[in-house]
């Protein structure tokens, strides 16, 4: 089953990051154009494709690689059903009530089809809901989370990060759990939503539009209902709040606020939390980290809380929402404001930096992983012994389509290089820990203690870069934060696979691309023969 959990995410990963670049050059022909507004922060025109990317790579992960029940199905149908309507609406704008429309037909496809629904309550564990409330709870559930989700859409990157970190949490109570279907499903979202991010963080180049954050709202609703409910596992319902977290207490509290006004709660405006966090003084980096942040705290609440009382997990959970709501509320009477120095008084940073300078720890660090990340990853390949027949088709079909790329449309190297390393480095770097079974311990040592000293290199880059400073996005400071939470899990382990150990190289070796991509053509060109070569191998050596 780890080959199955793998491939799902590395499939729906490549899936989605190939099909963005076309989509964007097809979105302005298609009115698939995102234009600025009142209530939008973005200056320009910007292509709302990615939903589209992003639930093509998870539906195909899904269909090759996730074991079928009717929960999947269901699942499947229901996902198509909010998907189209949801490009609908980004192409030609729907009224609300043929939004609602489209959700509950998916809403209704997942209770009739798959059965989904809400047995039980929190607190009353013995107590079964007959059809006639259960029903109508379940589709109230799917419809607000999908516009929970749907509502939080408002800056780059916020909707795909806070999806992942709830999509991340649930995956892992699922794994820990053993329900192979739902962690096989979270691992193909999660695979996509991770391609698509990596356009969508800040400044945005796609937006998912409301294909895809309906998409996400929906996937969302249904996994927290089949991870808690009683009959199929041991988590409560009283888990989902803190899984779901920020979005669904930012919807109730825009609800309210606008309630109070006597305005619509459907009309939208600039009332939700990010739009508070920017009123305040927050950039929108700072505003997505700390909303990052919030929801991580929520879910890891969820893991931490997993066998305690419903009790106790609702008095908690109600504590916690009663001061983001607090801060909801202050901020929108403009109690906190923050106060900023110019940019002429603050202190340049570092301060023995001139403009333009350039730091040697910097310089040094950069010439080193040059060096050493191009030949770790070619005698990585050469450990690589078997090979499964998936991967192989997979590596060779991204090989030709990255060649021929190159050779057509020169000016794509970008984005095809980063393509190849990252998803060639997933291959190598997943069947190098296959490998390690076979060898040595002694061998395995010095491998673990380079990449340290490669996680070393990538931190004095980043730190001391000039003249043309590496930016950090919200993704990467999201993708840090999964890399120091996973290794303190327990059992993290997928066969013989341990994850904490994968996941910590894989993310050394992204970091480590990003820095060297964005500091000269010359090692596009290096590191595109790299990524070359081990997709080359990798199909080579199934059959060799």
């Amino acid at each position: 089953m780890s080959g199955a959990l793998f491939f799902s995410f590395v499939g729906s990963l490549i899936i989605c990051m190939a099909l963005i670049p076309p989509l964007v050059a097809t979105a302005s022909r298609f009115h698939f154009i995102d234009l600025p507004g009142d209530r939008k922060v973005h200056a320009g025109p910007v292509a709302k494709i990615g939903g589209i990317a992003l639930a093509a790579g998870t539906f195909t992960a899904i269909l090759l690689w996730v074991p079928k029940d009717d929960v999947v199905v269901s699942g499947l149908l229901g996902g198509a059903i909010i998907l189209l309507f949801g490009a609908w609406d980004d192409r030609a704008g729907l009224s609300y009530r043929m939004k609602f429309f489209g959700q509950l037909l998916a809403a209704g496809a997942v209770i009739l089809v798959g059965g989904v629904r809400l047995t039980s309550l929190p607190l009353w564990p013995d107590l079964v809901l007959p059809g006639w409330v259960s029903v109508p709870l379940t589709l109230l559930v799917l419809v607000g989370v999908t516009n929970a989700i749907n509502l939080a859409d408002g800056l780059d990157g916020l909707a795909g990060g806070l999806s992942l970190l709830s999509f991340a949490g649930m995956a892992y109570l699922a794994y820990l759990s053993d329900d192979i279907v739902v962690t096989a499903m979270m691992a193909s979202v999660l695979g996509g939503l991770l391609g698509f991010l990596r356009f969508n963080t800040y400044p945005a180049r796609i937006f998912m539009g409301d294909a895809g954050s309906q998409f996400l709202g929906f996937y969302l609703a249904v996994s927290s209902i089949v991870l808690t409910d009683p009959a199929r596992g041991p988590y409560s319902p009283a888990l989902a709040p803190l899984i779901l977290g920020l979005p669904l207490l930012d919807t109730v509290a825009v609800m309210i606020q606008r309630i109070r006004e006597g305005r619509s709660p459907f009309v939208a405006d600039r009332n939700h939390i990010h739009h508070k966090l920017l009123a305040v003084g927050l950039s929108q980096r700072e505003a997505v980290i700390l909303i990052y942040s919030l929801q991580a705290g929520m879910v890891s609440l969820a893991y931490l809380l997993r066998w305690q009382s419903d009790g106790a997990v609702l008095a908690l959970y109600g504590v916690l929402a009663a001061g983001i709501l607090a801060l909801f509320f202050n901020a929108g009477r403009g109690a906190l404001r923050l106060t900023r120095k110019p940019d002429a008084e603050r202190p340049p940073w570092p301060c023995l930096r001139r403009p333009g300078d350039r730091l040697w720890p910097a310089d040094a660090a950069l010439r080193v992983l040059s060096v050493a990340v191009p030949l770790l990853l070619a005698f990585s390949v050469l450990l690589v012994r078997r090979v499964p027949d998936d991967m192989a088709y997979g590596a060779t079909a991204l090989f030709i389509a990255i060649l021929a790329g190159l050779t057509v449309v020169p000016r794509a190297a970008p984005l095809l290089v980063r393509s190849g390393l990252y998803v060639g480095s997933a291959f190598v770097m997943y069947l190098g820990e296959q490998a390690s079974l076979d060898v040595e311990w002694n061998l395995r040592v010095p491998l673990n203690l380079l990449f340290m000293v490669l996680a070393l290199l990538v931190m004095l880059a980043i730190r001391f870069s000039a003249g043309r400073p590496f930016e950090t996005t919200p993704l990467d400071y999201l993708m840090v934060l999964l890399a120091l939470i996973i290794p303190v899990l327990p059992e993290m382990r997928v066969g013989d696979i341990n994850l904490s150990v994968l996941t910590a190289k894989l993310i050394v070796l992204f970091f480590s691309f990003e820095l060297l991509l964005h500091n000269g053509a010359v090692r596009i060109a290096r590191l595109g023969l790299v990524s070359l070569w081990m997709l080359f191998w990798v199909g080579l050596r199934a059959w060799w």
